[in-house]
C-alpha cells in the first residue's frame, strides 16, 4: 500500500430518498473508484427549508471515504446518479486516523 504522508482524505456525505437509491449510489461510487467505502445510515429525518416552506422528509445518508484529489470525481458520480434537483454534497477533511486505513483509501481511489 502507498503511504499517506502528505496525502489528504475526506468524508463526503449526501442524502437520498430510499434505501434502494442509497445502495445504488454506494455501488456506483465504489465501482467508479471515486470512493473507497460508502456507508448507508438510516432512515434519518431531515428538516429543511425548500421553496420557502419548512419540509421534513425521511432520508438515507450515504457517507463516503475518499482521497481529497478524488472529491471532484466523486462529486460528478454523485450528481450523475442522484435524483434530487440539488443534492447535498458536503466534504469534510479527515485530520487523522489509521495510517494503514488511509493508505487503503488512497489506493482504492486510484484508477485500476
Amino acid at each position: 500500500m502507498g503511504g499517506v504522508v502528505g496525502d489528504q482524505h475526506c468524508l463526503v456525505m449526501t442524502t437520498v430518498d430510499s434505501t434502494t437509491a442509497a445502495t445504488d449510489l454506494a455501488n456506483a461510487v465504489i465501482e467508479a473508484r471515486a470512493a473507497a467505502c460508502a456507508q448507508i445510515v438510516g432512515p434519518i429525518r431531515s428538516v429543511y427549508r425548500w421553496d420557502g416552506e419548512v419540509t421534513a422528509d425521511e432520508e438515507w445518508q450515504v457517507v463516503m471515504k475518499t482521497a481529497e484529489d478524488a472529491v471532484d470525481r466523486l462529486t460528478e458520480v454523485i450528481i450523475a446518479n442522484h435524483s434530487y434537483d440539488l443534492p447535498e454534497i458536503v466534504a469534510v477533511p479527515i485530520t487523522g486516523g489509521s495510517t494503514a486505513y488511509l493508505s487503503w483509501v488512497t489506493d482504492e481511489t486510484r484508477p485500476a
